[in-house]
């Protein structure tokens, strides 16, 4: 994606977050039904972003055509993404199948926290090195007169006991790989579950080395200010102004953040 696309593509993110306490097999499969849909139409995709339109004007039409057919979440998130500017009418599909990869990623986080996209990580990852090793299968889900339903059969069966969401993203990518061969979509996906684990990582650079009960405070202000069970890096930089400074996944610090972990700092010099 360009720069533009790329932009928009992140507010898409931004927009889909607060939404994510309600994810779902079911949202992920409406944002992929609205992928199908532009899929198959260049006429609409060129309509939905066309930039001499106004952007209510896309809006509105994307809520004409998923009316009563997905999830209000999903038809609010579509007609948002819709009002964007776009490159290239393919990158507003694009960003749509992100979001319901992010949607699934959720629902496992949800599910059992960090165990459950690591699950769901472990789970895509060895499919795809299942598929790598063999070239029948591949063949299989190349051939034109094979049944989506059969090829999705082959699919779970090579990779037995895995996660629903696993499933969901494995059955996706050989009914539609859009393009892609089965693996290469799942490693599409397998990247935006990796980039989902971030949040998971705090980040900490200091500017002098911590003792080990001083990482011990670290970490459970941490944990207490995320409201999850972080894994903690701690990184050593001199010239680090303020003493401290931490980040978790893309999450942008804001005020009230940082009075907590200027509260934190002084504990740990304490």
């Amino acid at each position: 994606m360009s720069g533009t696309s790329q932009t928009s593509a992140a507010e898409a993110q931004r927009d889909l977050e607060p939404r994510l306490e309600r994810a779902s097999g079911a949202m992920a499969g409406d944002l992929f039904a609205v992928v199908d849909l532009l899929d198959s139409s260049a006429g609409l995709r060129r309509a939905l972003t066309d930039p001499s339109r106004e952007a209510g004007q896309k809006s509105q039409l994307m809520r004409r055509l998923l009316a009563g057919k997905v999830g209000t979440d999903v038809e609010e998130l579509a007609a948002r993404a819709a009002g964007d500017r776009w490159s290239d009418p393919r990158d507003l599909v694009d960003a749509l199948e992100e979001l319901a990869t992010t949607v699934v990623a959720a629902d496992a986080e949800n599910s059992d926290g960090k165990a459950g996209l690591d699950r769901l990580e472990n789970d895509l990852f060895w499919f795809t090195q299942v598929v790598e090793g063999r070239h029948d299968v591949q063949r299989a889900f190349d051939e034109a007169q094979a049944s989506s339903d059969a090829k999705s059969q082959l699919a779970l069966r090579l990779v037995p006991g895995i996660s629903p969401q696993a499933q969901q993203l494995i059955d996706r990518a050989v009914r539609a790989p859009r393009g892609l061969k089965p693996a290469a979509l799942v490693e599409r996906f397998l990247r935006r579950v990796a980039a989902r684990q971030q949040r998971w990582i705090a980040d900490v650079v200091v500017s002098r080395p911590l003792a080990d009960d001083q990482f011990q405070r670290l970490q459970q202000g941490l944990n207490r200010l995320y409201g999850r069970d972080l894994k903690v890096t701690v990184r050593q930089d001199p010239e680090l102004l303020g003493g401290l400074r931490v980040s978790v996944g893309d999450e942008v610090v804001d005020a009230s953040v940082l009075s907590r972990l200027h509260e934190l700092q002084r504990r740990l010099a304490g």
